[in-house]
């Protein structure tokens, strides 16, 4: 499918929805059940020797600190001041250490040096031209180094619109009226798990592990979720979120892949 170029030529800044991103996205258990996957999936890098790591689009910086902790050296960085001062509070109260600086990834980029490990979490979907942003990132990594990757899945959005039907069916079905058009917490730029890893292959990334995020729980309309043994369904979706067919609808999709020597 051909999309349509970039309907909002700036990428997304937070510092107007931090309040909400913090009830929404971090707490409860959307954010609690997002960092444990993440947390597994990154975990033997966690446990290996110091790493050079940049948080590329930090946010609150939950990841990074669970990093610094071990004892990698972190660079974050974020376009949202109000985000990366949440961030630097964090690593004061825990006293760790890392690089803060407020700067866009595509500058940033310009400026850091070569890294074992880029975080690149919840990013992508809210650039005016993801994929070539994702290109300036990745020059960043090291050979043999890694890629951590997460972005708002494009098949979940259309599914979980599609079951709730009504008024969003029209725009659903016409691509060209919602795409780009991301209102508040909705990011303009989903997108599809497979084009992402036709575009890993193409530059010389090998997938090490992929994951969905919340595969189940965000097609359960709210009665359904409050009525439901949470315990249960995170066994369920801890048990289907890396199964390829439930994997591919998660919220969200992890990939961590490594960068080959040629690339």
């Amino acid at each position: 499918m051909i999309r349509p170029k970039a309907t909002i030529t700036n990428d997304c800044n937070f510092d107007t929805l931090i309040d909400a991103f913090k009830d929404r996205i971090y707490s409860g258990f959307k954010g609690e059940w997002r960092l444990r996957l993440l947390q597994e999936d990154l975990h033997t890098l966690y446990l290996s020797e110091p790493l050079r790591i940049w948080d590329a689009g930090c946010g609150m910086g939950q990841l990074a600190l669970w990093f610094a902790d071990k004892g990698h050296t972190l660079t974050c960085c974020d376009i949202s001041a109000k985000m990366l001062d949440e961030a630097k509070k964090a690593f004061s109260q825990a006293k760790t250490n890392a690089h803060f600086k407020q700067c866009s990834v595509q500058e940033m980029a310009t400026q850091i040096e070569s890294q074992d490990l880029i975080l690149f979490h919840a990013v992508l979907e809210w650039l005016a031209y993801p994929l070539q942003t994702l290109s300036v990132v990745s020059e960043r990594i090291k050979p043999q180094g890694y890629l951590s990757l997460l972005f708002y899945n494009y098949h979940s959005f259309v599914y979980r619109n599609a079951i709730f039907g009504e008024w969003r069916l029209p725009f659903i079905y016409d691509e060209s009226i919602w795409y780009g058009k991301g209102k508040k917490l909705t990011p303009p730029y989903p997108q599809k798990p497979e084009e992402i890893l036709v575009w890993l292959k193409a530059n010389g990334f090998e997938v090490v592990v992929q994951t969905g995020i919340r595969v189940f729980h965000d097609y359960m309309n709210e009665s359904t979720q409050q009525n439901s043994d949470i315990e249960a369904l995170m066994r369920l979706e801890y048990k289907y979120c890396r199964e390829p067919i439930y994997r591919d609808m998660g919220r969200y999709i992890h990939i961590l892949a490594r960068k080959s020597t040629l690339a």
